[in-house]
């Protein structure tokens, strides 16, 4: 596993140069869909997937778009109808984001459910790399060879949010890593650790999920990890109300690593976050307080960008209505 990503002008050009190995479709925009644009590219089987599959969608009312919001299914299960969901178009349009759907699934081997496709080094990553190149030509936007994004997975795709995370971070905005169970990463080099996370388990979910994504999460936020974790309450393995606080977790991130509106984004627009600025929250009382203001923590507690994430986190922990 790679501490770090390959200089940026030699990566874009590795996934130009195999170009003529890719397969582009553009599809005609949906009815009721005016003023937004579709686009579709599938890849050929790599090294450790057999379909690599994706959709973009943005509104064509923006410029310049900022980033990309990445939505990743269960396993081997296809996210790209995800972008015609009312909630994540709205969240597009408003920090002028694309949003890429992705469908990648395994090519069989003797234990399938250890997903292989979510080793994204090994070149399923490389895959959705090459997905944005492809989609920069296609679209007219440049800006999206590049783009810096956000991650939402659930299960199989939170392990993905997760992989990505730590295999780019100089191009991951903030990631959700969502009840998943099987990790190829466990201590994340530094500068992931320093990408904000937010991760989920579910109360009623199963036990053997839940501890792996504890110690995950335990031993990186003991080195400073800026992550958070939150167990639904009377859930199990199923996305609940992780969606809304991964949306307000988005809403307050992305202006705090992005420049302003109407500016192209690159990994190294990426600005970093002070941890002093963010909040606790305790995994026992459910509280949050400043971390500017607290003791070094002596157990492990989630690391809450703003005060609004953290009451939101509170809230669904107390079943209550984000505000």
């Amino acid at each position: 596993m790679s501490s770090g990503r390959p200089s940026r002008l030699g990566a874009v050009t590795g996934v130009i140069s195999a170009m003529s190995l890719l397969v582009i479709v553009v599809s005609s925009t949906p009815a009721g869909a005016a003023g937004t644009t579709v686009l579709d590219y599938s890849a050929p089987a790599g090294a450790n997937y057999e379909v690599a599959e994706f959709r973009l969608w943005y509104p064509d009312d923006v410029d310049v778009l900022r980033g990309v919001a990445m939505l990743i299914p269960g396993s081997n299960g296809d996210g790209r109808p995800m972008t015609e969901e009312t909630v994540w178009r709205e969240f597009a349009r408003r920090h002028q984001f694309a949003l890429l759907g992705l469908h990648i699934t395994d090519k069989p081997h003797d234990q399938m459910f250890l997903e292989a496709y979510v080793d994204v080094s090994r070149g399923s990553g490389q895959a959705v790399l090459g997905a944005l190149v492809a989609f920069a030509g296609q679209s007219g936007h440049a800006e999206l060879a590049e783009a810096p994004w956000v991650s939402w997975g659930m299960s199989a795709g939170g392990q993905f949010s997760y992989e990505m995370a730590v295999w780019q971070p100089e191009r991951t905005v903030a990631f959700i890593l969502n009840k998943g169970g099987v990790y190829y990463s466990a201590l994340a080099p530094q500068a992931a650790q320093q990408v904000p996370g937010l991760f989920f388990v579910g109360e009623t979910d199963m036990a053997f999920r839940n501890d792996i994504i504890r110690g995950i999460f335990s031993m990186n936020r003991r080195a400073g990890a800026l992550w958070g974790l939150l167990e639904e309450p009377g859930v199990g393995h199923e996305v609940a109300r992780s969606r809304d606080l991964a949306i307000t977790f988005f809403d307050e991130v992305i202006p705090l690593r992005l420049p302003g509106t109407g500016a192209a984004n690159g990994a190294t627009d990426l600005r970093p976050l002070n941890p002093d600025s963010g909040y606790y929250g305790s995994l026992t009382t459910w509280t949050y307080e400043s971390a500017a203001e607290a003791d070094r923590p002596r157990v492990p507690m989630a690391w809450l960008p703003t005060e609004r994430v953290a009451r939101a986190w509170r809230s669904i922990r107390r079943g209550e209505t984000i505000e």
